[in-house]
């Protein structure tokens, strides 16, 4: 420290130039005073004594923390080197891995077996494979049976299984006589059950656009009576009353039915063309039996369609194109039934769509025809047998 501040000092009071000739001189001397040797043996003193390196013996680590515990107490690698500082770096933790050595078990191939042994294997043919095979399994199985203690049943080979098929049994279809029979048998309530038939029609019938809706005048009536409305004035009203109408009546009555004098529960409505003007304003009271060209409940024959309409039945085919129908009481003759059935089929072939293909009577149309009663099992129908009642009926009662 105190040559740095002789330095200061001398820099600090002589800020003039130093001459030339004195500025070696100076250097020496400040090299000097800098300088940790104390040695005055240096012959020419105004010149700079040479640094020698000094080189020291380096410490020898402990051998526990440098070498690492190698099972080579030569110190030599496998491949024939020796140890570096940069190897033991990395193996000084490493453990020790002893090679292990497991005996290889692999089957003799056959010429490595001994002559003997070759023999007897070239000798064995096929058959005797086999049965050494079979024999082998034989006592493996054995040995399961020991283990798990379970009797194994010995079956005899090959052995023909039979096979229950989950398939139900088609169901027979029956003839239409037979078919009302077996309803007949199997309607066992206490009440007098309707005869029902259902008719499964042909996805075609689906559409929206197909519109299936009709009456079916049954010859020996369905067993249920219906309450008939005719709107009519004049002669037209006293044809309604002796074809049997419960309810008739012109202005007078529709004033009933528009003020609640008169309660709509009557089953079916017709009307003459004179009335219908009048209609209009009990449209809303009316609803679905308000009377409609279309549906034939305006007519002129009000005798002829109030008849038709006490033993007349309605039918009309549902989203699922399936037409559910009463044909007659289960009560009645199997004869009346059957003439029944006839008359519906008829007028079913009779009420199909014109935007069907028409390719036949039943193709097409008609999928199935089904027969129950009203808590009884359901029958399917031959379409043969159905065809022959309805072209029956259409001789018997159709001019």
């Amino acid at each position: 420290m105190a040559a740095f501040e002789l330095l200061y000092q001398a820099r600090r009071h002589c800020s003039y130039r130093t001459p030339s000739h004195f500025s070696p001189l100076i250097r020496s001397h400040f090299h000097r005073l800098l300088s940790s040797s104390s040695s005055s043996e240096n012959p020419n003193p105004n010149n700079p004594s040479p640094i020698q390196p000094v080189s020291y013996t380096p410490k020898n680590p402990p051998e526990s923390s440098t070498r690492p515990e190698s099972n080579n107490p030569d110190g030599v690698k496998a491949d024939g080197g020796l140890w570096t500082r940069e190897d033991l770096r990395y193996l000084k933790d490493a453990p020790k891995i002893a090679p292990i050595s497991y005996p290889t078990r692999v089957a003799p191939l056959p010429e490595d077996l001994p002559e003997e042994e070759k023999v007897k294997v070239e000798g064995m043919g096929d058959e005797e494979m086999e049965r050494e095979r079979r024999r082998i399994e034989a006592q493996k199985r054995a040995a399961m049976r020991r283990v798990m203690n379970v009797e194994e049943e010995m079956v005899s080979f090959p052995t023909l299984i039979s096979v229950k098929s989950d398939e139900k049994k088609k169901k027979a279809v029956y003839d239409l006589k037979e078919a009302i029979r077996l309803v007949k048998a199997n309607a066992k309530k206490k009440f007098d059950e309707t005869l029902e038939a259902h008719v499964v029609l042909t996805p075609d019938m689906r559409r929206s656009d197909l519109k299936l809706e009709g009456t079916v005048a049954v010859p020996h009536g369905f067993g249920k009576v219906y309450r008939i409305a005719v709107f009519a004035e004049g002669a037209a009203a006293d044809e309604a009353r002796e074809a049997g109408a419960d309810v008739v009546g012109g202005l007078e009555l529709v004033e009933n039915i528009k003020s609640g004098n008169v309660k709509i529960d009557f089953d079916k409505c017709f009307s003459t063309h004179a009335m219908m003007p009048n209609l209009r304003q009990i449209a809303k009271y009316l609803r679905q039996l308000m009377p409609d060209t279309k549906k034939g409940t305006v007519t002129k024959d009000i005798t002829k369609a109030v008849k038709e309409a006490k033993r007349g039945v309605p039918f009309k085919k549902d989203k699922t194109a399936i037409v559910h129908v009463g044909i007659g009481k289960v009560s009645f003759q199997e004869e009346a039934l059957c003439e029944n059935i006839g008359a519906f089929v008829h007028e079913l072939l009779r009420q199909k769509p014109a935007g069907l293909k028409k390719s036949s009577k039943y193709a097409g149309y008609v999928n199935t025809v089904h027969l129950c009663s009203t808590m009884g099992p359901s029958f399917p129908v031959t379409i043969q047998s159905l065809s022959i009642a309805a072209d029956r009926h259409a001789r018997k009662y159709v001019q």
